[in-house]
């Protein structure tokens, strides 16, 4: 609390390194909440982001019971505004949208309803859909404020049947007004959709981003573009639709084309000067000036614009090869220039065709994702020279011996998404329990903090057990190097090691893999081995999958068994969905075991294109970058044991080569303190022993 406060007190931005599970995040809550109420003029708003849905909820129950704590100690309930804010899909309460599946189809229908046309065309012929939702807010919801208190997503929607209001859009609204806003980080660092939502924030505002160990790869995603074949087909579908939208127009009422005309000759600003619901995406870029220009002429008039689309997707689909390419932006504008199309119109491109939509009265937007998606990338690589990378790949990485040629426009600097962040606010705090090394994230997302640090916890008995097996019984060495990877001995080892664990820990145990791809062939192996059918005497198998449904099952099913007695283990990647946003507290963690060190896949073009650029420009060896990679994914893994000072857990990492001096230095500290020199190189029966004596003496009565 101490760095913390120095770091608002300087006004500058902050790496903060705290311990999984042991009070982070009501930490900085009570201490920023605190500053909020002592300085209400130098911090009026605290944003905290978070990655998924189910921490966005924790945090804003953590802030919930701080509020209650002030409302008890002072007796009376403080003028206070939390809220969380999430998409459309987790807000909408209109029976037949909230009911659509996906997210897109949410926003899409959405907008097909609350768009000022759709809108004016409901009241001239009452038969057309509405959302009576949204009227009510439209009509009464900024009048009327949310009343103070700490809302979380479920307390939004119930607040909106009430009211009949909008709770997405009144959540929006809200978040001006609120001194407490929990939202996900792209709603920042995404600037199509910070645009929208985050623009008009203010600067004496604190920003945290908690477990921010990734933060640098959300970055990249925010500004990356990937289009392969089947979008640029779609796109062919798309640019004839807006053709025949264009010409119909023309036909019965070319006035609403001549005034978007001459909007377009006053700048984009004007243009865009729409309700917020017509907005459907922001730009991908936000550099000002854009909007106050003047549309070049070229692109002006509506027809000139698709018929300026059909060359852009035309050249993209000639692009088309037997073999790998790689380019700058700047090349690739110049090769471009042979079919008539300048850097400076493609700038505009996703504004203009965002205008284009609204004066078409598009009734879904949906439909026209693969060409907004065009768009945005026109706009971004005829932007952007420094820090991107374009690559052409013949065939898609999950299927390499099917042609399906792949156009990655990739981001190569994490720091263009974050530095408008760090410019716009006065304090940003960038907090997780696997920051270590600190030094990197400075470097690759180049801002200057006024305080680092790495915090260890204080423990009222030695709940966590690290230790590293490097050996089998058999002293074959352990370890997922590609050379031994098809190795029975290891593998053999890898499934004696789960085996004995399985029969000494109680409840529930999670082994982690390198890929899927590799979990699959372990399991494999293991079955014909016979080791799968030993262990299913001791617990349930549960096995993470690429689909989201079927592993949601599998957790709820491996939950279940933890509960009752019978004891689970469950199978899973670093990387996946379970390593990020699940915690496995109590009983559902006893033990976490990682198989290998998680190196992320070398042979990426994409990877290695990051990696030279790091090393130019950050002089950031690659060696150094996997590693660091690498351990912190592993961390992120084995810290899902703990949850809670009275939680204990076995942190098994089973490869030998976490015992090197580079990757262990690379563990967080408060891992490191508690990983002894006689616990670096065991084999299976001495981490056996280890786990028995660790297990029993966890076993006794312990008063908090």
């Amino acid at each position: 609390m101490l760095e913390l406060k120095r770091t608002l007190d300087a006004k500058g931005h902050g790496v903060l390194e705290m311990p999984s599970g042991t009070g982070k995040t009501v930490s900085l809550l009570s201490l920023i909440v605190a500053y909020q109420r002592a300085h209400p003029l130098e911090v009026t708003k605290l944003i905290y982001c978070s990655r998924t849905v189910p921490e966005i909820e924790k945090v804003i129950e953590e802030l919930r019971k701080l509020m209650d704590f002030y409302e008890k100690e002072l007796g009376e309930k403080e003028p206070f505004l939390g809220l969380a804010l999430s998409s459309r899909k987790n807000l909408c309460i209109h029976p037949e949208v909230s009911a659509l599946r996906f997210g897109k189809e949410v926003d899409s229908r959405c907008l097909g309803l609350t768009a000022s046309y759709a809108r004016a065309r409901h009241q001239l012929d009452g038969s057309q859909p509405s959302c009576r939702f949204f009227e009510e807010f439209d009509a009464h919801g900024r009048d009327v404020p949310v009343p103070f208190g700490v809302y979380n997503l479920d307390d939004l929607k119930a607040l909106g049947r009430l009211r009949g209001s909008c709770p997405y859009f009144l959540a929006r609204y809200s978040i001006l007004h609120a001194n407490v806003v929990v939202y996900s980080y792209h709603y920042l660092l995404d600037p199509k959709i910070a645009d929208l939502v985050s623009k008009e924030l203010a600067k004496k505002s604190v920003v945290v981003f908690d477990e921010a160990h990734n933060i640098d790869n959300v970055c990249i995603e925010a500004m990356g573009v990937n289009i392969t074949r089947r979008t640029l087909d779609r796109c062919q579908a798309n640019v004839a639709a807006l053709q025949a939208a264009v010409q119909r127009v023309k036909e019965t009422d070319a006035r609403r084309l001549a005034e978007e005309y001459g909007r377009l000759v006053q700048g984009l600003r004007e243009a865009g000067a729409a309700r917020d619901t017509d907005l459907h995406l922001g730009n991908p870029v936000l550099p000002d000036e854009i909007l106050r220009e003047v549309v070049p002429g070229s692109i002006r008039t509506a027809e000139h614009f698709v018929g300026f689309l059909r060359r852009f997707v035309g050249f993209l689909r000639a692009l088309r090869g037997g073999r790998a390419l790689q380019e700058s932006p700047p090349a690739f504008l110049s090769d471009l220039r042979q079919v008539c199309i300048d850097r400076k119109p493609l700038r505009f491109c996703s504004e203009r065709l965002h205008s284009l939509l609204r004066t078409l009265e598009v009734p879904d937007v949906g439909d026209f994702a693969p060409i907004t998606l065009v768009a945005t990338f026109g706009t971004l690589v005829s932007t952007y020279s420094k820090g991107f990378t374009i690559i052409m790949e013949p065939f898609d990485e999950r299927t390499p011996s099917i042609s399906n040629p792949v156009l990655h426009f990739c981001c190569l600097d994490a720091s263009i998404a974050i530095r408008p962040v760090f410019e716009r606010f006065q304090s940003v705090i960038i907090t997780s329990g696997t920051l270590s090394p600190l030094d990197i994230y400075p470097k690759i997302l180049d801002f200057r903090p006024v305080t680092m640090a790495t915090f260890t916890m204080t423990l009222a008995r030695s709940c966590l057990c690290p230790m590293i097996v490097g050996r089998g019984n058999d002293q074959v060495t352990m370890s997922s190097r590609f050379e031994t990877r098809e190795d029975m001995a290891v593998i053999r080892n890898f499934g004696t090691l789960l085996l004995e664990l399985s029969a000494v820990v109680p409840d529930g145990l999670v082994g982690f893999f390198t890929s899927y791809q590799y979990l699959e062939n372990i399991v494999a192996a293991w079955y014909e081995q016979g080791i799968l059918e030993n262990i299913q005497r001791n617990k349930l198998i549960f096995i993470e999958t690429q689909d989201g449904a079927e592993t949601s099952v599998a957790l709820e099913k491996y939950q279940e068994a933890c509960e009752n007695g019978r004891g689970a283990i469950l199978l899973s990647v670093a990387r996946g969905k379970v390593s990020e946003g699940i915690d496995f507290v109590h009983h559902y963690g006893r033990a976490v075991v990682m198989f290998g060190v998680p190196y992320v896949y070398t042979q990426s073009r994409v990877l290695k294109a990051r990696l030279q650029y790091l090393r130019d420009q950050f002089q950031l060896r690659e060696n150094d970058f996997l590693t660091f990679d690498a351990m912190r994914q592993a961390a992120q893994c084995v810290g899902r044991a703990l949850r809670g000072k009275s939680d204990y857990g076995l942190m098994v990492f089973a490869d030998k080569r976490f015992a090197r001096a580079d990757k262990r230095g690379k563990l967080p500290r408060w891992l490191q303190e508690r990983l002894p020199e006689s616990n670096l190189n065991l084999t299976v029966d001495e981490a056996v022993q280890v786990a028995k004596g660790f297990l029993r003496h966890m076993a006794q009565p312990f008063r908090q």
